[in-house]
This record gives C-alpha cells, sequence and structure tokens, in this order.
C-alpha cells in the first residue's frame, strides 16, 4: 500500500489537451498592385475554358482588338479577348501546333508544328506554307513591324529567317548545338532578334550581317525554355531552370540579376504593364510547372506578387492595351482573366473621391495653392512664361545701340558681347555705336575686350576685322590718351604673338606632312 500511495505522488498532473487547428495562411498586406492583379477575373471562374491537350503557347493580336490565339494538339484556337469566347479554330495540321505569332497589323497568324512545316493563316485559310525544317519547330515569331519576314527555329538546331512572300529562306543562321525552343523580335529593330536553345545558350542575331553567325553570346547556366526583350530594347530576359535571368545587351551580355522564386522549371515569360499616377511601369510575368505565376519588378528586382493555380503552368501572354491576360496549363484548362475600369475604380474610391471634391461654393475651393493639380474635367489655361531680359537685350529693344554695346562690354560676358555686335552689324549699327563712344573709359573697354578676345578662334572671325575699323575710325583718339595708347600697345603685343604661333604651327605642319604621306602609300 505504501509502494502505491509513493507512486500516485510521484506521476505528473495531467491537463487536458486541446485538438490541433488546422494551418491557416496569414493574410499579408494588401498593396495596391496585389488589387492590380487579382481584378483580372473570368466570367466564369468555376468552369474554365477546357482545351484538347496542354496549350504550349499564347498570342496576342498587336491591332484592336486584340484577340488571343493558343496552340495545342494540331488545332490552333481564336479567343475573342472582349468577351474570352471562342471564336474560331485552325486544324490544317498534320501534327502538334506550337507556336503561333500574329503579325503586326494583326491580319495574318504563322504557326508551326512538329512537322516542321510553317504555316501562315489568314482569317481561316492558309496564304503560304514554308518548308525547310527537317525536325519540329518550337518558334516562329513576326518582328515587331516588317510585314514581309519572319523568323523560327526548331529541334534541327537551325534559326532560319524567312521571306514570307516567296516561301523561301534568306538565311539560314546556324551557332545553337541543341534544340533551339524560343525566340523573340528586338523592340529597336526588325533586323534583330534573340533565340534561346537547350544548350543553355541565348544569341542575339542580325540579320544586316553578311555572316550566319550570332553577333552576341550568353550563357544561362540551365536549358532555355523562353527569351522575351523588355521594351526598352536594351535588356533581355531568360527563363532556364527555376531561374529567370535578365541580360543587359547594350552592356555586352553583362547578367544584371537572376531571379529563383520558382520551385520548379519556369516555362514561359511575358511582360505585362501596371497602371500608376505616373503612367504604366513594366513587369516580368512567369509562370512555371509549379503552378505559380510570379510578377517581377525588374526596376527594383522585388516579387510584387504571385497567383497560385491547381496545375503545372506551361505559357502566359498579357494583351498590349492591359486589360487581359491568360495562363495556358498543362491539363489543357485556359485561364483567362479580364480586367474591368470600374471594378479598379470601386464604389469605395468612387465615394471617397465625390467626397474630397472641391466645389465653388466650398470655403476650402478658394483657399487651394499654386501646386494644386487639376482634375479631369478642368479646362487648363497655360500661362505663358515670362522671359527674363538682360540689360542690353532691354536696351536693344528701345533701338539704344550705343548703350546696349557699352552694357554688354561692362558684363564681361565675350559671348553677349558678340552677341551684340553682330545684332548690330545686322542692324547696320556697330559702326555708328563706335563713332558715339563719347568717354575715354567707353572706348577703353570696347579695346581691353579685342585686346583680350580678338586672337580666340571663336570670335576671330568677326573681331579681327572689327579691330581695324575701330583703330583707323578713332586713331585721334587713342593718339591723345595714354590709357588708350596703352590698350593699343597690348593689341599689338597680341597680335604679333599670335602671328608667331601660326608660323611655328606651319613649320610643323610642313614637318608632319611628308611624313602622312609616306604612312598613307604603306
Amino acid at each position: 500500500m505504501a509502494e502505491e500511495s509513493d507512486q500516485q505522488t510521484t506521476m505528473p498532473k495531467s491537463f487536458p489537451v486541446k485538438p490541433k487547428l488546422k494551418p491557416t495562411s496569414r493574410k499579408s498586406t494588401t498593396t495596391p498592385e496585389s488589387k492590380y492583379w487579382r481584378s483580372f477575373k473570368s466570367p466564369d471562374p468555376q468552369n474554365p475554358k477546357k482545351l484538347i491537350s496542354s496549350i504550349t503557347s499564347l498570342s496576342f493580336s498587336p491591332a484592336a482588338p486584340h484577340d488571343f490565339a493558343a496552340t495545342h494538339s494540331a488545332t490552333v484556337s481564336i479567343f475573342s479577348a472582349a468577351t474570352l469566347e471562342h471564336k474560331s479554330t485552325l486544324s490544317a495540321f498534320t501534327d502538334t501546333a506550337t507556336s503561333a505569332s500574329y503579325r503586326s497589323d494583326g491580319r495574318l497568324l504563322a504557326a508551326g508544328s512538329y512537322s516542321g512545316k510553317i504555316q501562315v493563316f489568314k482569317t481561316r485559310s492558309i496564304l503560304r506554307h514554308l518548308r525547310s525544317h527537317t525536325r519540329p519547330v518550337h518558334f516562329v515569331k513576326y518582328p515587331l513591324a516588317d510585314k514581309l519576314h519572319l523568323y523560327s527555329g526548331g529541334d534541327d538546331s537551325i534559326v532560319k529567317y524567312w521571306d514570307v512572300v516567296t516561301e523561301t529562306v534568306v538565311s539560314d543562321l546556324i551557332g545553337h548545338k541543341d534544340y533551339v525552343r524560343c525566340g523573340d523580335g528586338c523592340p529597336a529593330s526588325d533586323d534583330m532578334f534573340v533565340t534561346g536553345s537547350y544548350d543553355h545558350g541565348i544569341r542575339v542575331w542580325d540579320v544586316r550581317v553578311s555572316r550566319a553567325s550570332s553577333v552576341m553570346e550568353v550563357n544561362h547556366g540551365k536549358p532555355v525554355e523562353d527569351v522575351i526583350y523588355l521594351p526598352s530594347g536594351g535588356l533581355i530576359a531568360t527563363a532556364g531552370g527555376n531561374t529567370v535571368k535578365i541580360w543587359d545587351v547594350i552592356g555586352g551580355g553583362r547578367l544584371v540579376y537572376s531571379m529563383e522564386s520558382h520551385n520548379k522549371t519556369v516555362t514561359s515569360i511575358c511582360v505585362g504593364k501596371v497602371g500608376r499616377e505616373g503612367g504604366e511601369e513594366n513587369r516580368i510575368l512567369s509562370v512555371s510547372l509549379d503552378g505559380y505565376m510570379k510578377v517581377f519588378d525588374y526596376s527594383r528586382f522585388k516579387i510584387t506578387h504571385s497567383m497560385r493555380f491547381p496545375t503545372a503552368l506551361l505559357s502566359i501572354a498579357f494583351s498590349p492595351d492591359s486589360s487581359t491576360r491568360v495562363i495556358g496549363s498543362s491539363n489543357g484548362v485556359l485561364y483567362a482573366g479580364k480586367r474591368s475600369v470600374k471594378e479598379n475604380v470601386g464604389s469605395e474610391v468612387a465615394e471617397e473621391t465625390k467626397k474630397r471634391a472641391l466645389r465653388p461654393s466650398y470655403f476650402r475651393y478658394f483657399h487651394r495653392s499654386q501646386n494644386e493639380k487639376p482634375s479631369e474635367g478642368d479646362y487648363l489655361i497655360m500661362r505663358k512664361k515670362k522671359v527674363k531680359l538682360t540689360e542690353h537685350d532691354k536696351l536693344l529693344k528701345k533701338f539704344r545701340h550705343k548703350e546696349a554695346l557699352v552694357s554688354a562690354l561692362r558684363g564681361k560676358n565675350p559671348g553677349s558681347v558678340v552677341a551684340v555686335m553682330e545684332e548690330l552689324v545686322a542692324r547696320k549699327k556697330l559702326l555708328k555705336c563706335v563713332q558715339n563712344l563719347e568717354t575715354e573709359e567707353e572706348l577703353g573697354l570696347l579695346l581691353g575686350f579685342l585686346q583680350r578676345y580678338m586672337t580666340v578662334p571663336r570670335y576671330a572671325g568677326l573681331l579681327i576685322g572689327f579691330s581695324k575699323k575701330v583703330v583707323e575710325m578713332r586713331a585721334e583718339d587713342v593718339s591723345a590718351s595714354e590709357a588708350l595708347r596703352v590698350h593699343i600697345r597690348n593689341l599689338k603685343r597680341a597680335v604679333e604673338e599670335e602671328v608667331r604661333i601660326q608660323q611655328s604651327l606651319q613649320e610643323i605642319q610642313g614637318i608632319i606632312s611628308p611624313l602622312l604621306r609616306i604612312a598613307g602609300r604603306r
């Protein structure tokens, strides 16, 4: 009994255990940019559009109304950007369609396929068959403005530059050592484009260069799945592995930044736009096999938004008017979202704006500062900026020519003095002003200026001839004043020094000229 009592006393006290709570995601601070990207909503979120198989590429038309094309199986489907409804189907492929690209005017659509053939469509009819690739074609792209050419790449490791009208290859660009999977045109020039390959290389091509080799090459470090030019034309973004990298093309292929926020292979990237008060800012949108879409602000090197989808993502595109965003998945589901301007504004924001509006009947209306920004409906009357005139400009406007010249000479700005002299020459009053210089001080100012700046190459064309005239016209005044004679002696010394310099330069030229002729013959 004693042992049982000891055990009872040593046993720890027990407490009732509460059931574990289910893990919940902590709500993060909602930023204006997050609200912007969440505002892209599907008309029927419960039933997204389901296509036959995985969506390999998406492309928007550059021309309004910016319809978009999706390649899947042996089909290219065209959707309306306004309603997100299916419009038409292009099914003239014998194998899987891989890439689609609209021409700059939106009237033609080119698409490649696993058969190695590229087809150009207008509405539903085939206009051209481009046959040269021996293996599947993985990317086809029209230049930004050029309507007559396109470029393509595929599993034969060759990049081809096509003349669409004649259905011929203008040049075969050889350099990649593995499958060419992606490419994009330069916004600054239709003759330049970039391609990416599974050999980890990204090559920049210029079709104006006679040799069929790239003008620049960088190594991504992983098989490249997608590559795009950023809007400035000086940067490119590449996707391979779980990394998106930004390169400086103008700087010779320098790596600017490497973003590693995905857990699996990044399959597609594109440029999106965010509306701001001071204008639109560009973002890089990336999708991956991990099911995430990431928004990257490459001006601050920061991920600004992330969105999770229930399946692996293969392609993404953003409309030129920033109203539609579409994402293609591996199971054929098309996640299309459209942004409503009215939704973005919101009833709360509209109500707050209404409360803050200033009207002429409000007392606060008359206490606005000069920095108050005009509202949307205001009519702006721009006040002309008042030009501040110098003293000699004011005197010239009053036709007081001699006073204007003396004022400029006292200002000690040689550019202004010569400008006044040129204006007086145009008015045919310069020599008259010299005659009207009454005091010794005024004439001394002029002679001192000529002595200092007559040999300056910028002003010599006007001042050398003018100095001669001044000495001839005011010779009697000069001979009668010791101070003016000092100015003349200084002037003479400056001329003699300039003559010596010119003679020395001619001697040097005489020595160098024969040597240059001999060097030119070699």
